[in-house]
Formats: structure tokens, C-alpha cells, sequence
């Protein structure tokens, strides 16, 4: 289903409501926004398979800003409303859009792109008005509240955050079929997490990013009322969660940590028992911490390993994981294969490069050299989102690190990802990244740099601490050496570790 097809049903259900401001959009609201931006985007001249963007916050429109291009057939680009100037300009004109939209909070950086972009055609400032844009609340008002006549199925195109080098659109193929036809990602979460018109599904992330975006309109094809906060904030999810009653969630590992350093009397004080569904993603979960949660939850945490390329998903429903603690689950979709340097298959329990056969099919925008060097070696057509892991005799996945953070010290191979998980736990870490630093005898060394509770106690005692703790639970080799302090490590809202700017401090230019 889509939105029109709930908004005759249920007009004046809420499809959204921010859990800031309480602001609610109706199924029928947001219909006719979406409408009404459809036939703009019509009036504009763009077709499908033309391309639009928009840098917003979670904004009680930002869905009805996806779903208007959606339903006219467009790839659409939400962009991080944190980017600056040189990389958003980068961004919308790699993409192609014809149409750029923003909001008035981004109104300085937004129309600082205006030269840099001279093929955007139409550009609409909502909430306010900035030099070279139009009231975007004026131009949809003279457009009528119906669907165009050709409607048809459009697609998202999502950047790479651009940790390593410039940003890289991911474009999948738009079908342009009818609206009603489901994707795989909607039958996959039909089929794991029975959600429903009756279910109230919390999203704590920003809405540009894929799983939030992506999980978002699904549970609206399904008439749900989605609650969208403006931003993550560890006592305010769990409030959210008892005000609204929320059936399904999806959080990422970070975000975990984060509720488990509430003092308990603030955990105790929200009823979160109407939570049936827990989803997590993007990172790898260190297991005490899914220990806890579960613990305090119950067993209702589901856990998928997917990327932006829609090029495969794994699952772990909670006894899957609790029988196999630390996978990231079995495939659903694609066959997983993980693979030495050359491509050739690794038996269970050896660590390689992660691939996918027979998965979705999906290019880097513009940048073939880049969609080729995702490909296995052997040219079968398997693809890899960079991640090594390996496989049990049972066919599950468990993840080891990105390829491109494995540190190499005195000629063996170290991966940074078990350090963290063991130090993401300790009571007096917040947040933490560990990678290699340059070493004249072995190479590389092993460097973490933390983000203590409190700055008060940064220094060489915590240092020593950490290292020692450290050692209780790892081999020496595969701890920190050395230990640094930061008040805040640059992690996106997502809770993607920027770990490439943290390790580029450390190595000399072009290293």
C-alpha cells in the first residue's frame, strides 16, 4: 500500500508524530503534501528518473518530502544537514538534482551552494525564505491535493557519509511500476517483524540515513504511525517509548550503550514493555552489551546485517543470536561467501572479505572504477560492502572489522573492532575508536582514543586502567598500547565512528 491507499481508509490517523514537539501528520496530510509536491515536481518539467535532493532535519515533513518524489517516479536524495558547503555542493551535483530543498534552520549553508550548482532548476526554503530559493509552503499551496496521473515508483539515492574520500551516491534500479507493488525490503519485514496498521514504530535516527528513511515508508505502507525524534537522546527514547506505546524500534549499537549508562533509577522509571520488536544494524553490537539489553528488555532484539547497496541481508532473530552470541545472523538474501585475496572461497572459522552472490543490484553513482572495485576478483559478479568476517559450520556471519581499519603490526593482522566492543563496556568510557598508528619496529601500533564519562578523569591513571582492563579480556597483542582522551569523538547521529578523521591525525599526509 502507499499513503493515499491508507488516507482513504483512515484519514485522521497519524502517519507521523515528532516525539519533540508532538506535531502530528495525518494519513491524509501527509497524501496531500505529497500530492500537492508531486505535481509541482511535474510542473518543473522533471520525469522519472529524474533526480531531486533535500537537506532537512527530522522534520515533520521530511517524509512527505520522500514520499511526493516516490510516488513521481524520481530518485531522491536526502542529504546529513550537518554537511558544509564544499561537500553538500559536491553532493547535489554529483547527483544530478533539478529541484534542492531545505529548511529555514539551514538556510545559510543551503543557499551558500547556489553558484557551485547552476543545474539545480527549482529551489524551495520551508519555514522560511532565503535569497535564490521560493516559500516551498507557497509554490506546493497552488498545486492540487490529487495524484498525478502517472504516478509510478521512484527509488532513493544515498551518499556515503564520505569517511574515505568524497561521498558516493549508491543508486539501485527504480522500478517505475505501481505504487502497490512491495519491494524486498518491505516483504523482509513483513515476514521477521509482523508489523501491522496497529503497530507505532519509533525512529531515534536521522531520517536521511538508509534504515531510517527505508523503515520509515514501510511501516507507513502499512498504515503504522511512525514517531520520529528530532534527535537522539538516551532518557527521552525511553520516555517516547512509554508515551506512544511503541510496538517497534530500531536503534543502533551505540545507542544501546548510551540507555545502559542511565543511572538505574532513570532506567526503572519507563515502562517499556509495549516494545515487541527491538531492530539493530549498522555496527557491530560487543556481545555484554546485547547481554544487557536482553536482560533488560527480554528476548525481543532483532539484529540484520544489510548495507545502503541492498546487496544482501543476514538475520538473528534473539535465539539465534543467544545460541550463536556475536553473529550478525544467516542470509535471507544473497548467498555470502567470504573470500581470501583472491577470491577464493575460505572454509568455516578463517577470516576474509565478505561477499554477496545473486544479490541486489546497485552502482556507484557516476564512478564505475569505484562500482568495479567492489567486485570479487574472479569477475562472478559477487559484491562486498569492505567488511571481513567469517562463517560458522552453520552458515552465520560474524564480523570483524572494516577491511580498511585492520591494522597489520610486526606482520600479524589485528582488528581493532574486538578492542573497542571491550572497552565500550568499562563504566568510565562514553565512546571509544581504536586503530593503528605508526610503529618504526612493527609497523602499526594499537592506539585507542577515548571518550571518558567525565573529562575529570582523563590522564594516566584512567590510560593505565584501560589498558590493563583491556588485557584481562584479550591477548596483549590485540590491546592499545597507548591511550588518548577527547571530550567528544566524531561520531554521525547515525552512529557511524568517523575513525578515518581520528586515524589521518596520526599518519603522515598520504599514509
Amino acid at each position: 500500500m502507499y499513503p493515499g491507499a491508507i488516507a482513504a481508509v483512515t484519514p485522521d490517523k497519524p502517519a507521523v508524530i515528532m516525539a519533540g514537539s508532538g506535531r502530528v501528520i495525518t494519513y491524509r496530510e501527509l497524501d496531500e503534501e505529497s500530492n500537492r509536491l508531486a505535481h509541482l515536481f511535474r510542473s518543473a518539467g522533471l520525469r522519472p528518473g529524474d533526480h531531486v535532493a533535500f537537506m532537512l532535519p527530522n522534520h515533520p515533513l521530511f517524509l512527505a518530502v520522500a514520499w511526493a518524489a516516490h510516488r513521481a517516479g524520481l530518485y531522491y536524495t536526502p542529504i546529513s544537514s550537518r554537511l558544509q558547503t564544499d561537500e553538500l555542493a559536491y553532493i547535489v551535483g554529483n547527483c544530478g538534482a533539478r529541484v534542492f530543498i531545505s529548511s529555514a534552520g539551514l538556510a545559510a549553508v543551503a543557499a551558500s551552494i547556489t553558484a557551485a550548482t547552476p543545474k539545480v532548476e527549482l529551489r524551495l526554503m520551508l519555514d522560511g525564505e532565503a535569497e535564490g530559493f521560493t516559500s516551498y509552503e507557497r509554490a506546493v499551496a497552488a498545486h492540487p491535493a490529487t495524484p498525478i496521473a502517472d504516478e509510478c515508483t521512484g527509488a532513493d539515492m544515498l551518499y556515503s557519509s564520505g569517511t574515505t574520500g568524497r561521498p558516493k551516491g549508491v543508486k539501485v534500479p527504480a522500478s517505475h511500476g505501481p505504487l502497490e507493488e512491495p519491494g524486498m525490503l518491505l516483504k523482509l519485514i513483513q515476514a521477521l517483524f509482523a508489523p501491522s496498521a496497529d503497530s507505532v514504530y519509533l525512529s531515534p535516527a536521522p531520517l536521511y540515513h538508509a534504515a531510517p528513511l527505508r523503515y520509515c515508508m514501510s511501516f507507513q505502507r502499512l498504515g503504522a504511525t511512525v514517531v520520529v525524534m528530532e534527535r537522539f537522546d538516551p532518557e527521552q527514547y525511553l520516555a517516547a517509548v512509554e508515551r506512544y506505546a511503541v510496538t517497534h524500534t530500531q536503534l543502533v549499537p551505540t545507542m544501546f550503550i548510551k540507555m545502559l549508562k542511565l543511572p538505574q533509577e532513570v532506567r526503572d522509571k519507563y515502562d517499556v514493555s509495549s516494545l515487541r520488536y527491538a531492530i539493530h544494524a549498522a555496527a557491530p553490537c560487543p556481545i555484554p552489551v546485547k547481554e544487557q539489553m536482553m536482560e533488560w528488555w527480554g528476548p525481543i532484539i532483532h539484529e540484520y546485517y544489510a548495507g545502503t547497496e541492498g546487496n544482501g541481508f543476514l538475520y538473528a532473530g534473539p535465539q539465534d543470536w543467544l545460541a550463536h552470541k556475536g553473529t550478525v545472523g544467516r542470509s535471507l538474501l544473497g548467498i555470502v561467501h567470504v573470500c581470501d585475496e583472491n577470491g577464493d572461497d575460505l572454509p568455516p572459522g578463517e577470516h576474509g572479505t565478505i561477499y554477496f552472490e545473486n544479490g541486489g543490484r546497485f552502482e556507484y553513482h557516476g564512478d564505475p572504477d569505484k562500482t568495479r572495485s567492489v567486485q570479487d576478483p574472479k569477475g562472478r559478479g559477487w559484491t562486498t560492502l569492505g567488511d571481513i568476517g567469517y562463517l560458522d559450520e552453520e552458515g552465520f556471519l560474524y564480523l570483524t572489522d572494516r577491511r580498511s581499519y585492520m591494522i597489520i603490526s610486526g606482520g600479524v593482522n589485528i582488528y581493532p573492532q574486538e578492542a573497542e566492543n571491550v572497552l565500550s563496556v568499562h563504566p568510565k568510557v562514553a565512546d571509544v575508536a581504536v586503530f593503528g598508528v605508526p610503529d618504526e619496529e612493527m609497523g602499526e601500533q594499537v592506539k585507542a582514543v577515548v571518550e571518558p564519562v567525565t573529562m575529570d578523569e582523563a590522564g594516566p591513571e584512567l590510560e593505565a586502567e584501560l589498558i590493563a582492563y583491556c588485557r584481562e579480556h584479550l591477548a596483549h597483542y590485540k590491546c592499545p598500547k597507548s591511550v588518548d582522551f577527547r571530550a567528544e569523538l566524531p561520531r554521525h547521529p547515525t552512529g557511524k565512528l568517523y575513525k578515518r578523521l581520528l586515524r589521518d591525525e596520526y599518519w603522515p599526509a598520504g599514509r
